[in-house]
């Protein structure tokens, strides 16, 4: 299975002490140039007097703006230490060892707007550039990686399961094939909450959702998902279980049920929808 998640919004420091990034060093060493080439563009840009408008990020950020300037020479950390926030407590990534977090290097792709992808235990400093920016130097970020991404990962893709739990904006920098020599088995995750016999979609549940979801596939005893039909299954193991709770009310919710859909077009993905109530 190949798992792919969008990058949290926030991202938390480094601390102090930590090796500055590699870019070479990080997973798909062949993005190096093309990593190389966002970095000076986004240090570049953020020394502007409008980088926050550039960046698509609000006037409170102007500090965390400012930490791009020094990406090179910043402390670096694990990326399941630099990216935080619901879809990666729900996962844990963080706390795996052995050979769950063995698992989670091979088969976790973060998709970012500066890196491309990155696997768990990649070291990063936090940053602040959203894959739906247009960079000055470089484009439109989603476009600009995209023959990178393809080049990088379809060979990794072919004949497996691609678990896809990111957001549009990421979606647009790689799509995996379906047909032809390098096809996958492409399943985008949908989470929908039934109430009163109506299914409607959620957003913050919904990347809680993925993050136990994803937590649950890394986890799990037995061999990894390499099809949708066995990724059906996996995620069947959640029905009936408590996931979360509501922020606000302090109420539990549960997965009932998951199903698996048809694609709506020839290139598009199947969807397995997670039910929770």
């Amino acid at each position: 299975m190949l798992i792919c998640l969008p990058p949290s919004e926030g991202k938390t420091p480094a601390p102090d002490d930590g090796t500055p990034v590699d870019p070479a060093g990080l997973t798909a060493p062949e993005l190096a140039p093309q990593r190389e080439t966002v970095l000076d563009a986004l240090a570049s840009v953020s020394a502007r007097d409008d980088a926050t408008q550039v960046l698509h990020v609000g006037a409170t950020l102007t500090e965390e703006v400012a930490r791009n300037t020094a990406l090179r020479t910043a402390p670096a950390a694990p990326a399941t230490d630099v990216y935080t926030g619901v879809l990666y407590a729900a996962a844990g990534l963080g706390d795996l060892t052995g050979p769950t977090a063995q698992l989670a290097d091979e088969s976790v792709r973060i998709f970012s707007g500066l890196w491309g992808v990155v696997a768990p235990a990649d070291r990063i400093p936090a940053y602040r550039l959203s894959m739906g920016v247009d960079l000055p130097g470089v484009g439109k970020l989603a476009t600009a990686w995209r023959p990178h991404l393809a080049r990088a990962l379809e060979k990794r893709a072919a004949g497996d399961v691609v678990v896809d739990c990111r957001s549009a904006a990421y979606l647009a920098a790689w799509k995996p094939a379906t047909t032809g020599e390098h096809a996958a088995d492409w399943v985008a995750v949908r989470v929908v909450r039934e109430a009163a016999g109506k299914r409607t979609v959620v957003s913050h549940n919904a990347k809680h959702t993925r993050g136990v979801l994803t937590g649950h596939l890394l986890r799990r005893a037995g061999d990894a998902p390499s099809s949708a039909d066995e990724l059906l299954a996996a995620a069947r193991e959640l029905d009936g279980q408590v996931i979360g709770t509501e922020v606000g009310t302090g109420l539990s919710y549960r997965m009932i049920e998951a199903t698996l859909g048809d694609p709506t077009s020839r290139r598009g993905p199947r969807t397995l929808e997670l039910v929770i109530a």
